[in-house]
């Protein structure tokens, strides 16, 4: 499209409205073979086709407020189980006040929904993946690494102390967007940049490193107490778990060092945080330090459920 209002690539597009309004869309599929792993629930399931929708907007700085849900079903799905697909879209939507408009409905091979979801915002508020510059700080909305842990339970049967267990597998079954803090953050006009870390925080690291030609140090890995008690028990690499794991619907930002502390006062004010974990640099390189030893962020993330 000529002059479109977000460059191909990022997160989502948008359609210019005129008077400095933008109509923001985002689609995002969920496929049951590599989306749905062994325990979910139908009614989990069809919630995490609009979550995983409405985390690009949140990362945009964009409130969502109507879906549209296109669903293959299997045959023999029975019409309990298209219910509970409804009723899962609907808790999604209404979780973060949007509305399903209604869609498609057809057969396929695989469970398939595929959702797309419609925001407005003003064109000045709208956060581009590009727009991160050296010296800019570099934080998360949240911890990383108890998704890829409870992926190990529910895909390769780690075993799990109960303390522990029930909050990894949440973390993989009732992902949450983190809409309240993308748009608290958007209004304060300190952030430059901005990306939904689905595809694992390193990967989300390269892309914005890409967008705005930057390059990244860390200087904290933010690892979540439970990643770290079961990478211990099961002698993993936390910084494997929290860098390249994946399905963590955290926000990704760069912020103006001037303005880091209304960032930070603007997710208070809704009741969350924001946690500094580095500094954008000129270099493009991508680095974290830990201690006395610099390891290469590599370009890599969760590859869905990957088999040999």
């Amino acid at each position: 499209m000529p002059d479109t209002p977000v460059p191909f690539g990022d997160d989502v597009s948008a359609v210019d409205l005129g008077r400095r309004r933008l109509a923001v869309i985002k689609t995002d599929m969920l496929v049951g073979k590599t989306d749905v792993p062994p325990g979910m629930s139908l009614r989990q399931a069809a919630r995490k086709a609009v979550v995983m929708n409405i985390s690009d907007l949140a990362a945009k700085g964009v409130e969502p407020a109507a879906i549209l849900a296109s669903i293959g079903v299997p045959r023999g799905f029975t019409d309990k189980d298209i219910e509970q697909i409804g009723k899962g879209l609907n808790d999604g939507a209404r979780e973060y006040g949007a509305y399903v408009l209604g869609g498609d409905t057809n057969e396929a091979s695989d469970l398939v929904i595929s959702c797309a979801a419609l925001g407005i915002c003003e064109r000045d508020y709208l956060i581009r993946r590009s727009g991160a510059r050296p010296r800019d700080l570099v934080a998360v909305t949240g911890l990383f690494g108890k998704t890829s842990s409870g992926l190990k339970i529910l895909l390769e049967d780690f075993p799990f102390p109960p303390k522990i267990g029930k909050e990894l597998v949440n973390s993989v079954f009732k992902p949450r967007a983190r809409l309240r803090e993308g748009l608290a953050l958007a209004q304060t006009r300190a952030v430059t940049a901005s990306i939904d870390s689905s595809d694992g925080l390193a990967w989300s690291l390269h892309e914005i490193s890409r967008a705005s030609n930057v390059g990244f140090i860390l200087n904290i890995l933010p690892v979540a107490q439970e990643a770290k008690e079961f990478a211990k028990i099961h002698n993993l690499d936390p910084v494997e778990l929290s860098l390249y794991g994946g399905e963590e619907y955290e926000i990704l930002v760069t912020v103006k060092p001037k303005l880091w502390e209304a960032a930070e006062r603007a997710l208070k004010r809704v009741e969350a945080s924001l946690i500094k974990i580095g500094v954008v640099t000129m270099k493009k390189a991508l680095t974290l330090r830990m201690r006395e030893k610099t390891v290469t962020i590599e370009a890599r993330g969760w590859e869905h459920f990957k088999t040999p």
